[in-house]
Parts: structure tokens; C-alpha cells; sequence
């Protein structure tokens, strides 16, 4: 894409999470997108609208700008040992994390912390309670796809590394 900028580019993948991973990387790249699934696969087609300007995209930070801090969670627990202890100290740790104030941007979710997204997890209703108060909440679609929980997934959005590695990227 980045050589021959293509007015139409179609990728047929196999599953729900790579259908809106590569869905959002093209409407990134300013492509009018379409799903059309045949049997098993989507076949997720991008198309050019309107004059293409290609340029680079530069990110500065101003030195004024709020900070932005990004928060990875990749177990449902806290720490090795008791499983029990760590899960409170989990449910602990995001109930506080409110007490970052407007700082806290991102929250992303990967591995085994997929888990504290979906249908009966404890601390589910924490979560989403930071979603409303306006944080971003990234949970990894590879990561759901592989625990087969992509379906019960009940806050934040199915996100892919790039998405996560551009987050830390932009974070403080």
C-alpha cells in the first residue's frame, strides 16, 4: 500500500477479529471499506475516494500537551503466587487507577487480561465504568480470538499490536 497506493485493495481473512483489525487499518489509510463475507471468509475491500494526497504523518508532542498515560494489563491477576490474592489485588488495582485523573488515556488489555473484558468476569462492571469516564479501552483481538472469547467480549475496542504498539508510541 505504501509503494503503489492502490485505489482498491481486497483482503480476504477467516475470522471476526482480522475482518475488523484490517477494517480499521484502512479506514486509517483513508479507504471507503466494505465486508462481504462467502462461507467462512470476509473479503474486506478498501477503496480510494476523492484526490489522494500522499504524505507522511509526523506526531510531535508539545511540551503544553496533558499527558497521556497508557496502562497495559496482560493477566487477569496480579503478580505470581496466590491466584486469589492476585485477583483481588487486580480488582484493587483498576478500581484505582481512577485516581490517575485525566492522565490516564489507554488502557489495553492483551493475553490472559482479555479475561477481564467479557461476560462474568468480577471486574467487568470497574471496566466499563472507566470506558464511560472516558478512557480508551484497547483489547486485543488475537488475543480473544485465541481464548475463543471474541463474542463475549463486553467493553472496549478489538484492537491489533499495531494499534497497541502506535499507543505506546504516543504515550508518555
Amino acid at each position: 500500500m505504501e509503494k503503489d497506493h492502490p485505489d482498491v485493495i481486497k483482503v480476504v481473512v477467516d475470522n471476526e477479529a482480522s475482518k475488523q483489525n484490517v477494517s480499521r487499518f484502512m479506514e486509517s489509510q483513508n479507504l471507503e471499506v466494505s465486508v462481504q463475507q462467502e462461507g467462512d471468509n470476509f473479503h474486506v475491500i478498501g477503496k480510494r475516494q476523492g484526490e489522494i494526497i500522499h504524505e507522511e504523518l509526523v506526531v510531535e508532542r508539545p511540551e503544553t500537551e496533558q499527558k497521556k498515560i497508557m496502562v497495559m494489563v496482560a493477566n487477569d491477576r496480579m503478580g505470581h503466587g496466590d491466584d486469589e490474592l492476585g485477583e483481588k489485588l487486580m480488582v484493587s488495582f483498576l478500581k484505582t487507577l481512577k485516581e490517575m485523573g485525566d492522565e490516564l488515556w489507554r488502557l489495553v488489555f492483551v493475553n490472559n487480561g482479555v479475561k477481564l473484558t467479557i461476560d462474568g468476569s468480577d471486574v467487568l462492571p470497574v471496566v466499563q465504568e472507566l470506558d464511560k469516564d472516558g478512557i480508551h479501552i484497547l483489547v486485543c483481538g488475537t488475543c480473544l480470538t485465541h481464548f475463543n472469547l471474541l463474542d463475549q467480549k463486553q467493553v472496549g475496542e478489538t484492537t491489533n499490536m499495531l494499534d497497541i504498539v502506535t499507543s505506546m508510541q504516543l504515550a508518555h
